[in-house]
């Protein structure tokens, strides 16, 4: 169906409930797409149908360094026999340390040309010595037989630690590495005498292609076992639904870290599975990383631009006087995805007028739901909506289980071609990650936009793990009370905890934002800053007018003198909080948060 509004083909919602006692069971009643075996299918297809098509591209001194497919698979296959003739395989695990690249893109794809799976990590743990903990813990369990980073002096620390030794330490740039190193350039070469054919045919839908970690907002990190299956079928499940993007090859300009589901396998695959260009950001939405982005966009606009909320914000801030900008982001954009959070209002409006503006027409504006446990996409708006905030309905093939509570909110339980079937090496966590009906616990809560018309979708309302009871027995809804509180006190907060478990009222741990505290107030971990303690309790207290009931309602609060560490695991590589972490290594503030004789305590 041709779409007026943004001149897509598009595919309408269309779903199925069926209402049970307890629960209810949501299906897409739209056809999926077939599913190829494995990622080398694609690569394969476009290599022979569009092999001087641009696939890989980065920036390279003034210029750019682009790959064709065909170049791109004379690559892969090269470093597919040299992975093979080392003898590797299914538990021949590789891990990667650094970030986005070009070398990065092409060893993934290799080691799934052969069979070999790939461990992304975030750069931060190899790069920040504080944050090494969180290496060796992925290094003991996941014990690989390969590392590759993309600068050995760079990463000297992190390919130095004891937990590698042994290992082949494979990197782009060999200069100046404290240990023996193998250069990228000798996987280039591949091994003639490998029967690669007969390597590439047991690759199969079962093949473990990846391991991902999850990031530890409320655990350990979790090793997610992604099979080519699991990926292959998730792109056909968004390409029965979008099916604009078979139509002609799409392009995108992309940050989003590899280590992460949401960049390294939904937009590298979506790429890949309809012969698209990925050119490769090396910029991101902070300060010194932004104007990097800008420029990029500017000399390699999308088709396709996928971020998160922050991301959204700062381009259109940038947009409102950089004109250039503005007409190369929006040119040819046929799409604009964004996950991680709600897009706040003001920014997608201003993002339509902007289109209109330059273009004449809408971009789809959609979002998702997903998890590294679901290869990610599980739900998604795949029609025109006009709003932020919807996750949208099931794809075609996934199941997902809602299970109602009192206040029109669902516990979110998905199954489907794309779900897992387990963690690395862990039987325990694999079988609590599912219920008796082979459903995985998302520990997500939704809710219906309109609980009359399902077709509507739903939007995303917290995590239920969060959730905690008050003495009086009474749940609060910690995930939707952590956002109102973000709401009103933004531009003073970075970050809030809810805090309240078994406490008789909810209090609120707060990270300031940089530059609201005055002077130096510091007392033994928490802020006594008049001005600041002011301007929270007459928000807060707004805020309560709001709210109806014990469980909604924030009575006390308190401003932490240092920000969440990684180190310590407060906070996770997306930049998210590890509440039980920050609470549990914080007791001795939960416990003056609850002193109402406490000078740091605000009283709301």
């Amino acid at each position: 169906m041709k779409d007026t509004t943004t001149g897509l083909t598009l595919v309408p919602h269309a779903v199925a409930i069926e209402r049970r006692t307890d629960d209810m069971v949501m299906t897409s009643r739209t056809p999926s797409d077939p599913v190829v075996s494995n990622t080398g299918v694609w690569l394969d297809k476009w290599a022979d149908e569009a092999p001087s098509r641009i696939y890989l591209a980065e920036r390279s001194g003034a210029g750019w360094r682009e790959m064709g497919y065909a170049e791109v698979r004379d690559a892969v296959r090269a470093i597919a026999s040299s992975l093979a003739a080392r003898g590797m395989g299914a538990s021949t695990p590789i891990v990667i340390m650094s970030g986005n690249s070009i070398d990065h893109a092409l060893l993934s794809l290799g080691a799934q040309y052969a069979g070999v799976p790939t461990v992304p990590l975030a750069e931060q743990y190899s790069l920040i010595t504080e944050a090494h903990e969180r290496l060796v813990y992925v290094l003991d369990k996941i014990k690989p037989a390969m590392a590759f980073v993309d600068d050995a002096a760079r990463y000297g620390a992190a390919i130095s630690r004891p937990e590698l030794q042994g290992v082949e330490i494979v990197a782009s740039r060999t200069e100046g590495a404290p240990v023996a190193v193998t250069s990228f350039a000798e996987l280039l070469r591949g091994d003639a005498g490998i029967d690669l054919a007969s390597v590439h045919a047991k690759v199969g839908p079962d093949t473990l292609a990846k391991v991902l970690f999850t990031s530890g907002s409320s655990s350990e990190p979790k090793g997610v076992l992604t099979t080519q299956h699991m990926m292959c079928a998730n792109q056909a499940q968004m390409s029965s639904v979008l099916p604009f993007l078979k139509e002609r090859p799409p392009r995108i300009m992309d940050w989003l870290p590899w280590n992460h589901v949401f960049g390294g396998t939904h937009n590298t695959l979506m790429m890949l599975a309809h012969g698209g260009s990925l050119y490769i950001d090396n910029g991101k939405p902070t300060n010194s990383g932004f104007p990097l982005t800008v420029q990029n966009i500017i000399d390699r606009p999308g088709t396709l631009s996928f971020n998160v909320p922050v991301g959204f914000g700062m381009l259109v801030h940038e947009m409102e006087t950089n004109l250039a900008l503005r007409k190369a982001y929006f040119g040819e954009l046929d799409l604009l995805f964004y996950a991680g959070a709600s897009l706040p209002q003001d920014v997608w409006t201003r993002l339509e007028e902007m289109a209109i503006e330059i273009r004449g027409k809408l971009p789809l504006m959609i979002s998702s739901w997903g998890m590294t446990e679901t290869a990610p996409a599980t739900l998604m708006v795949h029609e025109p909506i006009g709003r932020s905030g919807v996750i949208g309905v099931p794809l075609p093939g996934t199941e997902i289980k809602l299970i109602p509570d009192d206040e029109m909110r669902c516990e979110l339980r998905v199954k489907g071609p794309n779900v897992m079937t387990g963690y690395w090496e862990d039987a325990e966590k694999s079988a609590a990650a599912f219920d008796e009906e082979g459903f995985l616990i998302t520990g997500d809560a939704v809710r219906f936009v309109n609980p009359d018309d399902p077709e509507r979708g739903l939007i995303f309302d917290g995590r239920v793990s969060e959730d905690f009871k008050l003495l009086t027995g009474t749940w609060v809804q910690a995930g939707r009370l952590r956002l109102d509180a973000l709401e009103h006190l933004r531009g003073l907060v970075q970050d809030v905890v809810i805090c309240g478990h078994d406490r008789g009222e909810i209090g609120l741990f707060i990270f300031p934002k940089p530059g609201q505290v005055h002077g130096d107030n510091r007392s033994e971990g928490a802020v006594i800053d008049p001005e600041l303690q002011a301007a929270v309790e007459t928000r807060l207290r707004a805020m309560s007018k709001t709210s109806a009931g014990s469980a909604k309602r924030i009575t006390r609060a308190i401003i932490l003198a240092d920000p969440p560490s990684l180190k310590d695991s407060e906070m996770t590589d997306k930049g998210s909080l590890n509440v039980r972490k920050i609470i549990t290594r914080r007791a001795d503030l939960l416990e003056r948060l609850y002193d109402n004789e406490d000078p740091a305590l605000i009283r709301v």
